[in-house]
């Protein structure tokens, strides 16, 4: 498949790209050559291939959820870095 160069010039504007004439034309035949080997996967023949749901066969162990006591605000407190008497106290980030 070809890519023309404002087929390019469209993918790099939405991809917040900038480059130069040399660049684009390296850029527009690695992106061909990319979509022509993309082309042939549709070549083979898929029909009894079962669909891939998961990555792995591991399975995740979790541990069972028991209720517990709650943590207290003292001690939700107590080894933070930064607090004041009821809150945790974090460097500002917004002006």
């Amino acid at each position: 498949m070809q890519i023309d160069k404002e087929t390019i010039k469209k993918i790099a504007h939405l991809a917040r790209l900038d480059f130069e004439e040399k660049e684009e034309k390296n850029m527009r035949k690695s992106m061909s050559d990319t979509l022509t080997w993309v082309e042939k996967l549709n070549e083979i023949d898929t029909t009894t291939v079962k669909p891939l749901i998961h990555m792995s066969h591991e399975i995740n162990v979790l541990r069972e959820d028991i209720a517990e006591e709650p943590l207290d605000h003292n001690r939700g407190l107590k080894n933070a870095p930064a607090k004041d008497a009821d809150y945790f106290r974090v460097p500002k980030v917004l002006e």
